[in-house]
């Protein structure tokens, strides 16, 4: 009993001084990045909560149209960190992190006073489709640029021991902000009653204190020694070098099918609760709960899963996000909605850390970071074509056959195929993955 005991003290202590030793490992370049980041997503993911709303009921869009709009601004802001990366790398995270607040700034701020009445002759001459075009396109900038910046930030301000804690960080981070962000905007357009419209202009404020705060506190950490920075033109290139490994390319495009399944909780669903549940159901308010799950039951579920092959982790995964929508085909209701959003960041957290331990596992020596690069890719596929679905989608079964619910039975099997298609893929091309490693 006394060498338990003694085992035990031990063990403990040696986590504490692990613990320590890795919290220790982070400069101040860190933490502000990360901080900064917070405020990044709590505008991005506000905005996300109302954005379909405000599309089709204040500027009055179809359906289509607004699916539309959200997938093209999507698609930029998930596809743009492949290219991103090396331009913060030649020009600094400081100024790109700055010139990306910048960005949001504006573009939140316009977004939000496109029915203001000094917006009128620029909406005459443009006409409202092209100029809200035209201004999505503008934050949807920024977070593409921020996603490598922070990303690059912990890699060269952490000690080799706290590295992967950094990485935790910044994921933790990232679902806090994905979590407060809707709640802000059910504060801001319900609690406070101050409109849709406000809720941009507050994204707007939030993330330009970001740019000051980056201005007086963040230093630009060093780049390693020896480190040569790629030009444009060879992160052009690189883009060949992904596409001829085809065996990843095919993973790329099968991951795309569980994002267009993904996106739904935030371009149609909200749209199919407020026409054909309840006009007055507080969509943004519950779109907070998926984040809150991913918090809670990240650690539990990723402990779980450890000892479960990647692959077969990511199909189960896509399998359980997809059957999330099951509930909401079977029993469309304000009330089922937040139960969905629970089953869904159970799916979501089955496969995402599994998904980058797979991109990183079978990047050849020396091209890690590239892969990772390209492992946003299916999640801007995903947002371009289940934006253009969803409105689609909206339309046909509500609109032209009358039966709005029967839209959720088409997403939720099309993230049943996405599984079956990554667990087919697993069988096929685990062998070879594991004589690659074992090389």
């Amino acid at each position: 009993m006394l060498r338990d005991r003694i085992g035990l003290r031990g063990r403990l202590l040696n986590l504490v001084q692990r613990w320590w030793k890795a919290r220790s490992g982070f400069s101040t370049a860190f933490w502000v990045a990360n901080f900064t980041e917070i405020f990044e997503r709590v505008g991005y993911y506000s905005t996300q909560a109302v954005l379909a709303i405000f599309l089709t009921e204040q500027l009055r869009f179809s359906a289509e149209l607004a699916g539309w709009l959200m997938g093209i601004a999507g698609f930029v802001v998930y596809a743009l960190p492949i290219l991103a990366g090396t331009l913060a790398d030649r020009f600094g995270f400081r100024r790109a992190l700055m010139f990306a607040y910048l960005l949001l700034t504006v573009g939140y701020y316009m977004l939000g006073s496109v029915t203001a009445p000094w917006m009128a002759p620029v909406r005459h001459a443009m006409g409202d489709k092209w100029l809200v075009l035209a201004i999505l396109l503008l934050p949807a900038l920024g977070p593409g640029m921020v996603k490598p910046c922070v990303a690059g930030t912990t890699a060269r301000t952490s000690t080799e021991e706290a590295r992967s804690m950094g990485y935790s960080i910044y994921y933790t981070l990232v679902n806090i902000g994905g979590t407060i962000g809707p709640l802000m905007a059910w504060l801001v357009r319900e609690r406070l009653g101050l409109g849709m419209e406000n809720v941009f202009r507050v994204a707007s404020l939030s993330v330009f204190a970001m740019f000051w705060v980056t201005l007086f506190f963040y230093r630009e950490p060093p780049a390693e020694p020896g480190t040569k920075v790629a030009s444009v033109r060879e992160a052009l290139k690189n883009m060949f070098v992904v596409l001829r490994n085809h065996r990843f390319v095919v993973f790329l495009l099968i991951t795309s099918g569980f994002y267009v399944v993904y996106w739904q909780i935030w371009v149609s669903a909200p749209i199919f609760l407020r026409r054909y549940v309840d006009a007055n159901a507080n969509v943004d308010q519950m779109l907070s709960i998926e984040g809150f799950t991913i918090i809670a039951l990240q650690i539990v579920i990723t402990f779980l899963t450890r000892k479960m092959p990647p692959v077969q982790a990511i199909a189960i995964g896509f399998l359980i996000t997809g059957a999330s929508f099951v509930l909401l085909a079977a029993h469309p209701s304000v009330w089922i909605f937040p139960v969905m959003l629970v089953v869904l960041a159970l799916g979501e957290i089955t496969q995402a850390s599994r998904y980058y331990e797979y991109c990183s596992l079978v990047a050849p020596p020396g091209q890690a970071g590239l892969y990772m690069g390209y492992a946003f890719l299916p999640i801007a596929i995903g947002y371009f074509i289940g934006g253009a679905l969803g409105g689609y989608l909206l339309r046909a079964f509500g609109l032209v056959w009358r039966k709005p619910a029967m839209m959720w039975w088409v997403i939720a099997a099309i993230g049943v195929l996405t599984a079956a298609a990554m667990w087919i893929f697993d069988v096929v091309t685990r062998p070879a993955v594991a004589l690659e490693s074992s090389v």
